[in-house]
C-alpha cells in the first residue's frame, strides 16, 4: 500500500471518528446554562436581555507575536492540514520566519515523508472531499487576506448544532457551510437559540447559546486556540508583513526629510523668480 493511501485512509478514519463523536455528542440530552463569555473580545459582545453579539467578535491577533505564530502552526498541522493546504508556505521558511528549530520541525510539524523544503500540502483526496463534503476543502493561503482575520475568527467559533444540515451543524457566519466542527472536541457542542432577524439584516440574531456537551477546553482557553491560529493563518496570508511594515516605517521617515530638503532647494531655485 503507497504511503498517500496509508494517509488518506488515516485521514478517512480521522473525520469518520470525528463526525462520530460529534454525532454522540447531539444525542445527549442534558443542556447546561449558557457558557461564560471568554475574557476580552467577547464580553462587550453579550449583554443581559440583548441577545449574543457575535459578529462584533474580533480575533485580536498579532502577527509580532511569535510564541503565538509558534503555537498557531502547531495548531494548524495537527488539526487543519489534514484537509487544508497552504501552498504557498514551505515548512523551512515557516521554522525560520518562527524561530522554530529544525529538530523540532522534523519531529512535530511535518507529515511524514515531506521534507523542509517541501510546501505544505495536504494530501486529502479532491475526489473524495467533494463526494463527502459536496466541495473539496480549499486552499487557505490567503483566506485571512480575503477574508479579514476577524472572520475567520467568527467562523471557527461560530459552529451550532441543526438537525437539518449532513454533518449535523451549521455556521453563523457561513450558512450552511461543508465542513463540519472539527474542534467540536476543544469547544465542545453548542446549540444557538435564534431570534428573528432584523428588517434587511442577512446575518443571524443569537438570543443565547446552549451547551450540549462540554469540550476539553475551556472558553477561554478555546478563544486563545482559535486566536493563535488564525495569527498563523494571518502571517501565512503575508509571511514578510511585519519585515515590510518596519522598512515602510524608514521609508516614510526618507520622504519627509527629502521633502524638506527638496522644499528647500526649490526655494533656492524661485527666489530670484519674480
Amino acid at each position: 500500500m503507497t504511503e498517500l493511501a496509508i494517509r488518506s485512509r488515516s485521514i478517512r478514519a480521522g473525520a469518520a471518528r470525528a463526525l462520530m463523536g460529534l454525532a454522540a455528542a447531539l444525542v445527549l440530552c442534558g443542556t447546561a446554562a449558557a457558557a461564560e463569555e471568554a475574557a476580552g473580545h467577547e464580553e462587550a459582545g453579550h449583554e443581559e436581555g440583548h441577545g449574543v453579539d457575535w459578529q462584533s467578535w474580533m480575533a485580536g491577533n498579532e502577527v509580532t507575536n511569535t510564541a503565538s505564530l509558534q503555537r498557531g502552526a502547531a495548531n494548524f498541522v495537527n488539526y487543519c492540514l489534514g484537509c487544508h493546504s497552504l501552498k504557498y508556505m514551505r515548512y523551512e521558511r515557516m521554522a525560520k520566519d518562527l524561530n522554530i528549530p529544525t529538530a523540532q520541525l522534523t519531529a512535530n510539524l511535518i507529515p511524514t515523508g515531506a521534507r523542509p523544503t517541501d510546501y505544505m500540502l495536504s494530501s486529502f483526496p479532491h475526489a473524495e472531499g467533494e463526494a463527502w463534503f459536496g466541495r473539496a476543502p480549499p486552499d487557505l493561503s490567503l483566506v485571512a487576506r480575503y477574508r479579514g482575520s476577524d472572520w475567520v475568527y467568527r467562523f471557527l467559533k461560530g459552529f451550532y448544532v441543526d438537525a437539518t444540515r449532513p454533518s449535523g451543524t451549521n455556521n453563523l457566519v457561513l450558512d450552511g457551510a461543508a465542513m463540519p466542527a472539527v474542534l467540536s472536541d476543544l469547544e465542545g457542542v453548542k446549540s444557538a437559540v435564534l431570534g428573528a432577524a432584523a428588517e434587511g439584516h442577512a446575518g443571524k440574531v443569537v438570543e443565547r447559546f446552549d451547551v450540549v456537551a462540554p469540550g476539553r477546553l475551556k472558553p477561554e482557553e478555546f478563544d486563545a486556540f482559535v486566536r493563535d491560529t488564525v495569527n498563523f493563518l494571518d502571517y501565512a496570508g503575508d509571511p514578510a508583513q511585519v519585515q515590510r511594515r518596519s522598512i515602510g516605517l524608514w521609508v516614510v521617515l526618507f520622504l519627509l526629510v527629502f521633502t524638506a530638503f527638496a522644499w528647500m532647494l526649490k526655494k533656492e531655485y524661485w527666489k530670484d523668480v519674480h
